[in-house]
């Protein structure tokens, strides 16, 4: 396993190979809604590889002067319950920690916010619908975890 946490155009790549996999083809999300303004040149990702297979993804986003926001989290359905997701994410707010960020949160789908608070995370905010799909807030200190 490798993980790489950058912006170069073989990492995107990598990234927008799972998120397709996963969103848009497993669960159905419209691929204009997938791929949004965020995912420019810039963008970072943390990817994840088992040889030369991409597995495990998430995007970082500067929220705020102190917050992270991770978003994209995804894991390929057949590398699924073997850490790979708590790798990645694990990886990002660790990224962002050397970047000064305190504060990580994401837009958790209500059926992974297990997940998330087995992580560390708690739900700060009410279900809301993005993209038809229900959604809560979650967040986390970096503090704890330095």
């Amino acid at each position: 396993m490798q993980l790489f946490i950058e912006h170069s155009k073989p990492i995107r790549a990598a990234a927008a190979y799972i998120r397709l996999s996963v969103f848009v083809l497993e669960r159905g999300i419209a691929l204009t809604d997938e791929f949004d303004d965020k995912d420019s040149d810039n963008e970072v990702y943390a990817v994840l590889f088992d040889d030369a297979t991409p597995v495990a993804t998430c995007r970082f986003e500067q929220a705020d002067a102190n917050t992270l926001k991770i978003g994209r989290v995804a894991t390929l359905k057949a590398y699924r319950g073997k850490g790979f997701g708590k790798k990645v994410l694990r990886a990002m707010e660790i990224y962002g920690q050397k970047r000064g960020l305190t504060n990580s949160l994401i837009h958790s789908e209500l059926t992974a916010t297990g997940f998330y608070e087995k992580m560390g995370y708690k739900a700060v905010s009410k279900p809301f619908l993005e993209d038809g799909v229900p959604y809560v807030i979650v967040k986390k200190s970096l503090y704890a975890h330095s």
